[in-house]
């Protein structure tokens, strides 16, 4: 009789130290229990095409571990249903035809109990395969994609339940649950800029420029779009040691930020027109909706829930500018990329600031999402995980208050279109020496 491979997992990120096995584990019961506080109704919101139900998340994560581990590499396994890779398949076209993603909301059946029935076939299947060297590089990848979903269902949830106007909690602030950032040093400290005066302190970090060693190498999981590794020349440049806080954000607002169409990129400002922008997602007064519902802002957290265009414009307003990627990851090479507040358990995501490239918010760069030379997608469909979006991006680094604690480093790659902001996204500036 196979062991059930999550039993007695702990509900907590993954590091390096563990093996593939309680990675694993560790990762399918933190699934679990970011889902354990939702209702039936809750776990089936699509709120828009960005987003995906929570379920289907719970679902999708499954139907990854069963077609490309179970169904290609245990002998004799049979899929618990043949009809719901259509179903939950996301966008992999050699798996075949697929719902749209804006109809994933309709997906009231197959059930959460289905769904999570499910999900214990294959984590028991799963044991079979776990340890076998062979598949360690796809289990990881397999890890790696449920710690994204992870991040996904705290974002698409908290976006689906910030249109009830009554302000659901997905979870209550309370002692063991402060939802109020700590405090932290620099409070109302300012940042000169040629154009306005915005805020942090110590004010920059500088470089001297150099011939840099950009992408993964080494031993360790990485995605397919950070390497391969190699040479870009950096001219001399600094970097802010603070992200940019609500504090400063306000300053940017007050003086006209989002009226001034000369600070804005001209797809930026056709965007804030059309869409009525006029301050970061989830703000409404000196209030932001949270995973706890309606909460008081602090001013010197970190923004969050901005756009490219956005933080485009607010760097244009300080008088600098975003930094390229190449430059965020020189920066944060020597950095500990499990340090900041990132995810740890079941717990609501909240930036809370700090001095670490890590943790708190995604970090917009001004590079566009493109291959680094000599890139080429793996064969088959796990080929198509990265390669294929690489059009009309930009590249993020660092990772969020969302993000599994052990799931980024410093040649991590993330990406998203210009105008999208749902997710924990906020900037730090950089500057030219």
């Amino acid at each position: 009789m196979p062991r059930t491979a999550v039993s007695n997992a702990p509900v907590s990120g993954v590091s390096d130290s563990m093996s593939s096995r309680e990675k694993f584990c560790a990762t399918r019961a933190l699934t679990g229990a970011l889902l354990a506080s939702l209702s039936d109704a809750d776990a089936v919101l699509q709120s828009m095409a960005d987003a995906s139900p929570a379920k289907w998340h719970l679902a999708h994560t499954n139907w990854f571990f069963e077609t490309f581990l179970l169904r290609d590499h245990l002998p004799g396994y049979q899929l618990h249903d043949a009809q719901w890779p259509f179903l939950f398949n996301s966008y992999y076209e050699a798996e075949g035809e697929r719902i749209g993603r804006f109809s994933r909301g309709m997906l009231s059946r197959p059930g959460m109990a289905e769904i999570t029935a499910w999900r214990s076939k294959v984590d028991a299947a799963m044991d079979g395969l776990l340890d076998r060297p062979a598949l360690a590089p796809l289990i990881a990848l397999g890890i790696a994609h449920e710690q994204q979903h992870q991040e996904l269902i705290l974002t698409d949830i908290k976006h689906a339940l910030f249109q009830n106007p009554i302000g659901p909690a997905m979870w209550e602030a309370g002692v063991d649950n402060p939802i109020r950032p700590l405090s932290h040093a620099g409070k109302g400290a300012h940042l000169s800029g040629e154009t306005a005066a915005v805020s942090t302190s110590p004010d920059w970090h500088q470089h001297p420029g150099s011939i840099a060693h950009i992408g993964h190498a080494g031993a360790g999981f990485a995605f397919d779009n950070e390497g391969p590794p190699h040479r870009v020349l950096l001219e001399p440049f600094a970097l802010a040691s603070r992200l940019v806080s609500n504090r400063q954000w306000a300053d940017f607002i007050s003086d006209g930020g989002y009226h001034t169409p000369s600070l804005w990129l001209s797809d930026g400002w056709a965007w804030v027109e059309a869409e009525s922008i006029a301050a970061p997602l989830y703000w409404r007064g000196d209030q932001h909706f949270t995973h706890c519902g309606w909460q008081a802002r602090d001013p010197d957290a970190p923004v969050t829930h901005i756009s490219y265009f956005e933080a485009d414009a607010f760097a244009t307003w300080a008088g600098h500018r975003l930094p390229t990627e190449f430059e965020w990851e020189v920066m944060a090479q020597p950095s500990d990329p499990a340090a900041g507040t990132q995810l740890d358990g079941a717990v609501p995501p909240l930036p809370r600031g700090g001095e670490e490239m890590f943790g708190d918010c995604w970090q917009f760069t001004r590079s566009a999402y493109l291959p680094y030379p000599r890139f080429r997608p793996a064969a088959g469909a796990v080929g198509e995980y990265n390669g294929k979006f690489m059009s009309g991006q930009f590249v993020l680094k660092g990772a969020s208050c969302a993000t599994p604690r052990g799931h980024s480093r410093a040649s991590y790659r993330n990406f998203f279109y210009p105008h999208q902001r749902w997710q924990f996204t906020g900037l730090r500036l950089a500057k030219d020496v």
